[in-house]
């Protein structure tokens, strides 16, 4: 009898001790999952909360002025005309973030960003032509008017290239791309862009060429 009630108690520590471990297993388990899930939900969110119009705008201003000459018999006759041009323009970089492609791998923790757009330079001229100067054989026509324009937006985007407006926007850039960066380190994740970890700002630097 004791032998039997021996065997029965042996049992029942077998069958505690399983049915313990899979209570524990199935607990830690889905802990793990659950804690899985709402990482990659944050990171979700915060990805959404990035994918947005990034714009960055300046004004110029100038005066220019534009001149052309006409000559006739054999250069011994000429007819110029000229206009004082001023210009008052804004222009704008921007980065389309909606457009922005990532993965994200849950089983080793790592959010690869797998395209970054590239930035959009606009130019918006507005500008008044003044001090008209032009004679009957050499009068203001359409063609003039696409040449002013023409060294207008031309020398706009000299201006662009000689200020910060490149470097803010992509200035910019980085601050929103951040915020994707702090949260994945906070949760113990790793952020990759073109094979690389992005492990602080300064190696969140993209090529802005346009």
């Amino acid at each position: 009898m004791r032998k039997l009630l021996r065997v029965v108690f042996g049992i029942f520590v077998v069958l505690f001790f399983m049915f313990s471990g899979v209570v524990v297993y199935n607990y830690l388990f889905k802990a793990k999952s659950d804690d899985m899930q709402y990482n990659t939900a944050l990171i979700q969110e915060q990805l959404k909360n990035v994918s947005k119009l990034v714009v960055t705008e300046a004004t110029f201003s100038q005066v220019m002025t534009y001149k052309d000459q006409q000559k006739y018999l054999m250069n011994l006759v000429s007819f110029d005309k000229k206009a004082v041009v001023i210009v008052n323009a804004k222009a704008t970089v921007s980065y389309d973030l909606s457009q922005l492609k990532y993965q994200i791998d849950e089983k080793n923790k790592v959010v690869q960003l797998l395209y970054i757009p590239e930035a959009e330079v606009q130019i918006y001229p507005d500008y008044q032509i003044l001090d008209v100067e032009q004679s009957t054989f050499n009068p203001f026509k359409g063609d003039d008017y696409n040449k002013i324009n023409a060294k207008v937006k031309k020398d706009l985007e000299a201006k662009i290239e000689k200020s910060t407006l490149k470097s803010n926007a992509e200035n910019r850039l980085i601050s929103e791309l951040s915020k994707i960066l702090i949260v994945t380190q906070t949760l113990g994740w790793k952020l990759e862009y073109q094979g690389n970890v992005i492990q602080q700002d300064k190696d969140l630097v993209f090529d802005m060429a346009l």
